[in-house]
């Protein structure tokens, strides 16, 4: 130390520092995925923002996932932060967009076997033109901009969001991308991702009031049977929501098949989710398709009151194809692995009375818990849920047996002042053998819903007060009957 420090002043100085240094390090240690609002079962970044899904892989037995910068699971339950940023060696010029990520096991591209490959749209800071643009990695977790790009230039400033995936029967790579004002989906192929040919375009349909973005396509068994499957097509809509066409794709055009109806099948029902992506599956060893989705529209998504970033995506949902008496229809449900996180169960059975009360038997202490109930729907009556509860403030959930219409209203959740947040959702929901099961997952800042088999998500946000924890049960008359199972979550930060 003596060589070192001319004399005692700096070597105070520098004591004093290190102290501090080491303080600030502990505080932000002890505080860091504790602050207000920030989810707890949840992906989301250490800092910083989260958008979109970007590359949804399953890779070396690990799930890997991009928002260009790049988590990764074992189980979809608890995530390791990678990277805040993996792109590298671009001029400056360009924001890279939305996109997917896949792998190139056959050395396609020529950047080498089993090379990553992020596949993305390039916004031109200067012009504000979309083109589509590559970047390739040997470990996945620094990509290197192609020198070649973009790959795909139309002139665009309203081209985006491409999701890529090699299609075996027409031996080719197959990117769907969107035309958003046009509300199109247009279909390109490639045998070496640097050079594409357009194969079709599909749409407008649906929905298509505003513009269209994020498409992603798979294929689903129908009733889990291996002879009957359909390729569904999910398509972001208008900025806030989402939905999906069941049809058929032969590696060059997506028909619709005849169980699509005329009116918009919504992906998810509630206020907040949008951009989803299902998981790519390299190892060949997945039993499921599994997607995730951003919680957040953009109306309000940069002014949320989260102080650690904005935005984090939703639970792990495992997709399905199930026939129900109006067609095929699409069901959600929480991955399985999400149980690991249970702590004891509660669980109690009775029968509502006029009025609203306190959920008995199950009233945690923070929001972080999941709440499985089902209410016998044979006795006429208007029932549900008050959640958030305090402060004068509450998420209501109401179902009415006689118009069967399930309504989640927020407008007074909120203890930050948000514009365009005060909203309520609605649909109709059938019950099944004369009950209604409600599934709910919540976290600080959310709330999910799964109900009707799966085919009716509800996600919305609600950033209640720290004392808006209760739970109540609420009727118009007495005789409907509720039983449930109820347990505190685990974070995944601990």
């Amino acid at each position: 130390m003596k060589k070192i420090f001319k004399n005692k002043s700096i070597l105070l100085i520098t004591i004093s520092l290190f102290i501090s240094a080491k303080v600030c390090a502990q505080k932000d240690s002890s505080t860091l995925y504790k602050e207000p609002y920030r989810s707890q079962f949840h992906f989301s970044p250490k800092k910083g923002w989260i958008g979109d899904p970007c590359g949804f892989i399953y890779y070396q037995n690990k799930y890997q996932m991009f928002w260009w910068g790049k988590a990764v699971s074992d189980d979809l339950v608890h995530y390791k932060e990678v990277s805040p940023d993996v792109m590298t060696g671009d001029d400056g010029g360009i924001s890279y967009f939305t996109g997917s990520a896949l792998i190139d096991k056959r050395n396609l591209a020529g950047f080498g076997k089993n090379s990553y490959i992020a596949a993305y749209t390039m916004f031109n800071k200067q012009t504000k033109s979309q083109s589509q643009g590559i970047s390739y990695s040997r470990d996945g977790q620094t990509f290197e901009y192609y020198k070649g790009n973009p790959v795909i230039d139309i002139g665009s400033t309203e081209f985006r969001d491409p999701t890529v995936f090699w299609h075996a029967p027409s031996k080719k790579w197959i990117m769907v991308v969107a035309k958003a004002l046009e509300k199109k989906i247009k279909f390109y192929g490639s045998k070496d991702l640097k050079s594409w040919t357009w194969l079709s375009d599909f749409g407008p349909a649906g929905a298509q009031d505003k513009a269209w973005e994020c498409p992603d396509l798979f294929q689903l068994r129908v009733n889990g049977k291996d002879r009957d499957k359909r390729w569904v097509m999910v398509v972001s809509i208008d900025w806030a929501q989402e939905q999906y066409f069941i049809g058929d794709f032969d590696g060059k055009t997506f028909t619709l098949g005849k169980e699509q109806p005329k009116e918009p099948l919504y992906m998810d029902k509630g206020l907040d989710f949008y951009a989803s992506r299902t998981f790519q599956d390299y190892d060949g060893t997945l039993k499921t398709k599994t997607t995730l989705g951003w919680v957040a529209t953009w109306d309000y998504a940069q002014t949320a009151p989260s102080n650690y970033g904005k935005g984090f995506w939703s639970i792990p949902r495992d997709l399905e194809l199930k026939t129900f008496p109006e067609g095929i229809r699409l069901t959600q449900t929480p991955m399985k692995a999400l149980r690991s996180l249970r702590g004891d169960t509660v669980s109690s059975s009775y029968q509502l009375e006029a009025g609203s009360a306190k959920l008995k038997a199950f009233q945690p202490q923070e929001n972080v818990y999941e709440l499985d109930a089902v209410f016998d729907t044979s006795v006429p009556n208007i029932f549900g849920f008050n959640l958030c509860v305090g402060e004068g403030r509450k998420v209501a959930v109401t179902y009415d047996t006689e118009t069967t219409l399930l309504k989640i209203d927020r407008t007074n959740c909120s203890k930050e002042k948000i514009d365009k947040f005060a909203r309520v959702s609605s649909a109709k929901v059938l019950p099944k053998n004369g009950e209604l099961r409600l599934h709910f997952f919540v976290d600080k800042s959310s709330v999910e819903l799964f109900t009707g088999e799966g085919k009716d998500v509800f996600t919305l946000l609600t950033y209640p007060g720290d004392s808006q924890t209760g739970i109540e049960t609420f009727a118009k008359n007495d005789g409907t009957k509720l039983s449930f199972k109820a347990w505190k979550l685990n974070s995944i930060w601990k």
